[in-house]
């Protein structure tokens, strides 16, 4: 998520495959691989279609590769999040929900909840932080726990569209339409 502006629809289908998958390639988490598939799908004709290439490639995964995308994504407030070695996109969303500025209570609290979650179903937490603050993610932990592997792959696959959406508004114009 640059500084750069937000392009129209028609700046978007003007890119180049290499400025395409630099401006594009961390919509989903470390998916540089699905932005370098979707690119062929020129022209788009609007940011929700665009979006909708994105879900359509990991709609179409089996639940290993879902279960990849997944594996992606960093635990919330996580070893990661304390070293300062999230990607720009995830420092954005951890810090406006809260989650960079932990107690050390709720930092304790969280760090169980992602290691009983990962035990439980192999893959880390995923919830769209830009849609919860922290005592709601907190909430979702303990709600998402009692879920079976099947639902949470699931509600994680779709928490990541809905993270790639805000994500890709921060990028192009929205109603920007061809």
């Amino acid at each position: 998520m640059s500084s750069r502006a937000k392009l129209d629809v028609g700046q978007l289908n003007d890119l180049t495959f290499d400025e395409f998958f630099q401006r594009f390639q961390n919509i989903i988490e470390y998916g540089s691989l699905i932005t370098a598939s979707i690119w062929s799908h020129r022209p788009f004709r609007s940011a929700k279609h665009l979006h909708d290439h994105f879900c359509a490639f990991i709609d179409g995964l089996a639940d290993d590769g879902k279960t990849g995308i997944l594996l992606c994504h960093p635990d919330l407030a996580g070893k990661l999040s304390q070293a300062g070695k999230l990607t720009e996109e995830s420092t954005k969303e951890q810090k406006g929900s809260g989650l960079l500025s932990l107690t050390d209570e709720e930092r304790a609290f969280l760090q169980d909840c992602n290691e009983q979650y990962r035990k439980k179903f192999g893959f880390p937490f995923v919830i769209c932080a830009r849609e919860n603050k922290k005592a709601a993610i907190m909430e979702g932990f303990n709600r998402r726990l009692k879920n079976t592997h099947s639902e949470e792959l699931d509600t994680g696959i779709a928490e990541v569209k809905k993270i790639g959406w805000y994500r890709l508004t921060d990028l192009i114009e929205a109603e920007s339409k061809l």
